[in-house]
């Protein structure tokens, strides 16, 4: 069985993000980049699940500019088999890239798609269950838990009143939560092994996918910038400012 994992390369996490001078978007020159963290727990649950005998080959894929070959370099250091770079200069909105992984899906018929469940850039979680909705899959999000068996994806993920445990038949599109797992260090030997790895590279044309933006950005602000706290004398003030002044927050 194949899995194929969709990986994004967005700004790294420690890093403070800026909002560029005339508010069109966020600033990301000279920043650190990196693969977006749930993602990089969709390839680490990949990889073991080949470890543990039940996948026979793990696909690296993402969709963007020629630097996401970093990214991809990436999950083939943690033991992704081969990757794909769809590569375009424009602005991929999560309709887009969901159109190109299921172009992608028809090409390599992986018997599972799994992918982080929302990236920490545009925070949309919308790509996994737009894929699964054109591909005609069935989904599970959030996963904080996979068994693949007998042709089967039984996926826990957590819900508003608790727990909850789906039941999927293959193929199917599953995207991890932060419990899922904890992605292994990549390690100096795995990464001069990684460049040896295929990586091929393909645009939306080859593809025929439309890649043209549906919504349009105004403007791009920083949040309000929080004010500072008061200290209150004692608890019957503590009270009245609770009861009149935190209504407005």
């Amino acid at each position: 069985m194949k899995i194929l994992v969709p990986v994004k390369r967005v700004i790294d996490y420690n890093v403070k993000v800026r909002v560029k001078s005339d508010n069109t978007g966020v600033d990301i020159g000279n920043v650190k980049m990196s693969m977006n963290p749930f993602d990089e727990i969709a390839v680490e649950e990949a990889v073991r699940l080949k470890e543990a005998g039940v996948a026979t080959e793990v696909i690296a894929l993402s969709c963007g500019p020629t630097q996401c070959q970093e990214t991809l370099r990436t999950a083939l250091a943690m033991g992704a088999d081969r990757a794909v770079l769809v590569q375009s200069p424009e602005e991929l909105q999560p309709l887009a890239v969901a159109k190109l992984l299921k172009a992608i899906v028809e090409q390599e018929k992986p018997g599972l798609i799994i992918l982080g469940k929302q990236a920490i850039d545009d925070d949309s979680n919308q790509t996994g269950q737009m894929l699964a909705a054109l591909a005609g899959l069935p989904q599970a999000t959030f996963a904080s838990k996979v068994v693949i068996a007998d042709g089967k994806a039984t996926v826990s993920r957590e819900v508003d009143g608790g727990a909850e445990t789906l039941a999927l038949q293959l193929p199917a599109v599953i995207t991890t939560d932060l419990r899922l797992n904890e992605p292994r260090y990549v390690t100096l030997p795995n990464i001069m092994k990684a460049k040896k790895k295929p990586l091929a590279t393909l645009t939306p044309a080859d593809l025929g996918v439309d890649v043209a933006p549906r919504l349009k950005t105004l403007k791009v602000s920083e949040p309000p910038k929080r004010s500072a706290g008061i200290t209150v004398p004692d608890v019957k003030m503590l009270v009245e400012k609770l009861k009149n002044d935190a209504k407005v927050l």
